[in-house]
Formats: structure tokens, C-alpha cells, sequence
């Protein structure tokens, strides 16, 4: 074969396959959709700890938010707008997250990925590898003693509890990445202190989407972030819906964007502004790539 006809050819049939499973466009116009994307501003600093973001809280003015990463830090500080639109987010302090002996760990203790605030101030950090729900009564405190069940034993090391999300009385959900191949739902785990975790019921999944990301909103409904992973990017997904003693209802989608749109988004929190609408907050996690976007995307739920 010819030189000048290799390189188009193993080109063509790398990225072939590709195209085959190349997404389709989101069903409802992203113009249309109910979140409207209000801003987008980016995380980079040059600290050595700064990056891998994975997930997010905002306090419920939205002037005060915290993230965590995945080799174990978290942060916080505030956000800067105008005429409230985000414009920047400034950090104020950040340190390693500790256990309860106020201890740094090495990895695998280290890859926090969900995070929920509740009304008193405390945090919850979900990590996977060694997965594990560590409780924080402060930001900057050592940790709780882990809650944890066994049946965690049985989730991948790199798909655990990426989405973790506290609902106003206080019952932490926590849903895995991790779901076996062919599944169609994805596993629910609740706590409720001081009983132990238990598996209640199961989250009906979105083809070509992974839950990375949840938080509760003001109006008490579940938004789920959700992932769909290609060769050359990403797409994300967040789906609102009602929790019930035996399940979730009225499942909606509120926002699908295209191929290319963010970065990695992984962590989300839901607030209501001083005008009433809710804010949908959410962090992309770069992995300490430079060729990923480390950002904070806001929408603003208008339906």
C-alpha cells in the first residue's frame, strides 16, 4: 500500500467506530430546555492541590461554596457576581481532608468524590476505592468515625459513591457510578442516623448516562447529574424527580447538553436565589489533566 494512503486510513478506521456511537443530539433543543446555562468561569489556580474537583456545595444564599477533590482536599470560599450573574469564585482557605484522628491518609483513602451539606453546616464526603462516608461538623474538623455496610465490599474500586445528596430531615442518598454491565437500573443506598445504610430501591438509569452528582433543592425535589462518556469528550444530563419511601416519581429531564459542551461535570448543588429561582451549581473534575477543563457552570432552572 501506498505511504501517502496509511495515515488516512488507520485514521478513518480509529475514529469510525466513533462516529457509530456518537451521541444524538439532546431530544429538546438545548434553547428550549427548562435550565439555561447563565454562566461558566474556570477553577485553575497554580496551588499543586487545586484540581480533580468532584463535588460542590453552596450554602443556601449562594455566597458560600466547597468543593472536594479526589486526592483529598477540600475548600472553600466565595462567589463573585454581577447583577447575578457569576463572575468568579474566590478560595479562602482549604486543607486536607483528615480522619478522625485528624490524620492525613495516602490513597486509597484519599478519592472524595460526592459531597452534601446539611442545615447545621456539617459535611458529608462520599469517597470511593476505599469506600466510605466520612462526616465533617465543620469544614476544617477531623472526621466522624466512617459510616459504611459491607455490601460496599462488592463496588468496583474506581465506581463508588459519586453521588451523595442529604434531604432536609437529615437522610443521606448515595447512589454509585459503578453499575454492572446490562443493568438498567442503578443501586440506592439511604441512611438515616442513627440506623445503619440500607438498599431500599433502585434508580431507573438514562442510556448513555452515569450518576456523578446530586443534591436536593429547595423545592425538596433529587436533581441527579449524570454523565455520558465518549472517545473525544463529554456530555451531562440532570434529571429532577421526587423521593417516596419506596422509590423516586415524576422523573423529569431538565437539561441534556450536546457533545463538547463542559468539561468532566461531576458535582452539582441546587439553591434559590433572592429572586426565587433555582440555581443548578455544578464543578467539572479535570483529573489534573491539562487537556480536561476545570470549570463552574451555573444554569438557572426556568420552568
Amino acid at each position: 500500500m501506498r505511504r501517502r494512503f496509511t495515515v488516512p486510513l488507520i485514521f478513518a478506521m480509529g475514529v469510525a467506530p466513533w462516529f457509530a456511537l456518537k451521541p444524538a443530539p439532546p431530544a429538546v433543543p438545548p434553547g428550549e430546555q427548562p435550565a439555561q446555562l447563565s454562566a461558566v468561569i474556570p477553577t485553575e489556580t497554580e496551588a499543586d492541590w487545586a484540581g480533580g474537583f468532584s463535588g460542590i456545595e453552596v450554602t443556601a444564599d449562594g455566597s458560600t461554596w466547597y468543593l472536594v477533590t479526589d486526592r483529598g482536599h477540600v475548600a472553600t470560599g466565595t462567589f463573585t457576581r454581577q447583577n447575578g450573574t457569576l463572575t468568579g469564585a474566590t478560595i479562602a482557605a482549604f486543607q486536607p481532608l483528615v480522619d478522625q484522628y485528624g490524620n492525613e491518609r495516602d490513597f486509597p483513602h484519599t478519592d472524595a468524590e460526592g459531597l452534601a451539606l446539611d442545615d447545621t453546616g456539617r459535611l458529608n464526603v462520599s469517597f470511593e476505592h476505599a469506600h466510605r462516608v466520612l462526616r465533617y461538623n465543620t469544614w476544617d474538623a477531623p472526621a466522624v468515625w466512617p459510616s459504611y455496610t459491607r455490601s460496599w465490599r462488592a463496588l468496583p474500586q474506581n465506581g463508588g459513591m459519586e453521588a451523595l445528596a442529604i434531604s432536609a430531615d437529615g437522610t443521606l442518598f448515595a447512589i454509585p457510578e459503578g453499575v454492572a454491565s446490562g443493568a438498567w437500573e442503578a443501586l440506592v443506598y439511604r441512611r438515616t442516623h442513627p440506623h445503619p445504610w440500607e438498599q431500599p430501591f433502585t434508580l431507573p438509569l438514562a442510556e448513555g448516562f452515569k450518576p456523578t452528582g446530586a443534591d436536593f433543592g429547595p423545592d425538596g425535589r433529587l436533581y441527579l447529574l449524570e454523565r455520558g462518556l465518549y472517545p473525544f469528550g463529554f456530555r451531562s444530563q440532570i434529571r429532577s424527580m421526587a423521593v417516596t419511601d419506596t422509590g423516586f416519581e415524576d422523573i423529569r429531564v431538565i437539561l441534556q447538553t450536546p457533545l463538547f459542551t463542559h468539561g468532566n461535570l461531576e458535582g452539582i448543588a441546587v439553591w434559590r436565589d433572592g429572586t426565587g429561582q433555582i440555581r443548578l451549581t455544578m464543578v467539572s473534575d479535570d483529573n489534573f489533566l491539562p487537556v480536561l477543563r476545570s470549570e463552574i457552570v451555573e444554569y438557572i432552572l426556568t420552568d
